[in-house]
């Protein structure tokens, strides 16, 4: 297993005795780190010693094993080690001079405030990176949109009327989500995973719209199914304190994903049709699939659900006194955010080159400047600001904000466009990490997948009709982006009218927010 170890020298002005006399006295015997059990030992050697001064070398070391993004991850674990290690000889020097001891340094924005385990670790990371490559999958489409009607002759109705026959596959979602409270949110993620690789395989061959539209109606199914049961597996394992830091590795994890697609989007200008290559490096990540089932387990809160043989994915549970309300308020804020979010994702690329004048090339770049960057540094602030203000505030402010700005952005033109959807998609990111926690935190473990899959078919059929508004109304009121701006008034009352009467499940532990009623 990798060892992160890193080591600094202090040097302070008292004899080694005094030294090795604070460190006791002090009880400053270890430092403070990201993975249970929360410390590590504090190493302590003298590397110079005079009657006046003493230089020491502090050093620590914590085992970790992170699959898949160790690399981006074990630096920052380094970094917050060496914090921590500056702090002990902080404490070292208040020791030997009598002064009160510093206070603890911060937590590292980009880790979490409370420690892992190393299970809880490994399984966040692998369904990360299931999250990639399934988001991955499933934004193809959008992207290249403009790319596939072009091949294929479809007009702005018929690509409108493919994007929402693609969420059909909701109820495929709705069965695979579902199974996931019987079968386990392990196995599902695994044939999911399969299954979004297959369809996009069917996708770049594709002789027609028709058996393309079907392909992703398939892509659209599994790759949904992903992210839902991906966010319940991540919120189980998580501890208290970190259920929205977890959520929020998904969505950077998924937004890596995005990313990808959008990377890739160049290629659909070299030719009519090699829109089908991003597709085809789609279906080959299923080469991953051997290991991702070695590195995922299940989540431990389910595994004891099943040890209790407990009766699971009840529907009449989700709709009972206790939590019938809640699906009420959750499943209307998932309709009516998606009568927006779906056309202003889905048609962004083609109000850029239809309206704007954008080349592939060009959206690629604008993607890149304007959903790069802001939308890493959304999420990192939705992290904290949904566990230290709480989600509800977040969602109702977020949400509003990401509403007016990318109204504004299919309303203007020239700069305004780099600027709201700069600032937009912070908004945006904040405001589905909120909302997307409300998904995960307020059922019990029986009916998690259950529940969040009726909330699936509640977000579908708002895209859905999102979508059909959009592409319908183009005409009627002077253009997409209009038609998309429109949309938007379904999310703001979202935000001021549904949210607000959600409960908050910020600083309470999940057991206590959703208790099981088996």
């Amino acid at each position: 297993m990798p060892h992160v170890r890193r080591r600094i020298l202090v040097t302070v002005e008292a004899p080694a005795a005094e030294v090795h006399s604070a460190l006791r006295t002090a009880d400053i015997t270890d430092v403070s780190t990201v993975i249970e059990p929360g410390t590590a030992p504090l190493e302590v050697a003298v590397v110079e010693d005079s009657d006046s001064a003493t230089t020491v070398e502090l050093a620590a070391d914590v085992e970790v094993h992170l699959p898949y993004f160790g690399g981006l991850v074990y630096p920052l674990i380094g970094w917050s080690l060496r914090r921590s290690l500056r702090h002990a000889g902080d404490r070292l020097r208040a020791a030997l001079s009598g002064e009160p001891e510093p206070p603890p340094p911060p937590s590292p924005r980009l880790l979490p405030s409370v420690p892992f385990t190393p299970a809880a670790a490994a399984l966040v990371a692998t369904v990360c990176a299931i999250a990639a490559l399934a988001s991955f999958a499933g934004a193809l489409f959008g992207q290249n949109a403009d790319s596939v009607t072009d091949a294929f002759g479809a007009s702005n109705s018929e690509l409108g009327a493919s994007l929402a026959v693609s969420r059909i596959g909701v109820l495929l979602s709705l069965v695979a989500a579902a199974l996931a409270d019987r079968r386990g949110r392990r196995r599902i993620l695994l044939v999911c995973f399969a299954g979004v690789c297959v369809a996009n395989a069917v996708s770049a061959i594709a002789p027609g719209f028709i058996v393309f539209t079907g392909a992703q109606l398939l892509t659209r199914a599994f790759a949904n199914a992903i992210l839902v049961i991906a966010g319940i597996a991540v919120v189980e394992e998580a501890p208290d304190g970190a259920r929205a830091w977890a959520l929020a590795m998904i969505a950077l994890a998924s937004g890596a994903g995005f990313a990808c697609a959008v990377v890739l989007l160049p290629l659909s200008d070299l030719g009519s049709q090699t829109w089908r290559i991003a597709f085809g490096v789609s279906a080959l990540a299923i080469a991953f699939l051997p290991r991702l089932a070695r590195t995922l387990a299940e989540s431990r809160r389910y595994e004891a659900l099943v040890s209790r043989a407990v009766t699971r994915g009840r529907v009449r549970e989700v709709f009972d006194s206790n939590y019938g309300w809640r699906f009420a308020l959750v499943g209307l804020t998932a309709f009516l955010t998606n009568v927006f979010s779906a056309p202003a994702a889905q048609l962004t690329n083609r109000f850029l080159t239809d309206e704007r004048g954008f080349s592939n090339t060009g959206i690629a770049i604008f993607r890149a400047v304007t959903n790069g960057l802001p939308g890493l540094l959304g999420i990192i602030i939705a992290s904290r600001l949904a566990e230290t203000r709480g989600r509800r505030p977040l969602g109702v402010v977020a949400l509003a904000a990401a509403t007016g700005l990318t109204m504004t952005f299919f309303l203007g033109s020239g700069a305004v466009l780099w600027l709201t959807s700069t600032v937009g998609i912070i908004a945006a990111a904040s405001a589905g990490l909120a909302i997307g926690a409300f998904h995960a935190e307020l059922f019990p473990t029986e009916v998690r997948g259950t529940s969040n899959a009726l909330l699936l078919v509640c977000g579908v059929a708002g895209s859905a009709a999102g979508l059909l508004l959009a592409t319908n109304l183009d005409d009627v009121v002077g253009g997409l982006g209009r038609a998309i701006a429109l949309c938007g008034l379904a999310s703001l009352a979202a935000a001021f009218f549904v949210i607000p009467w959600l409960p908050e499940p910020a600083d309470r532990a999940l057991d206590e927010v959703s208790p099981s009623e088996a």
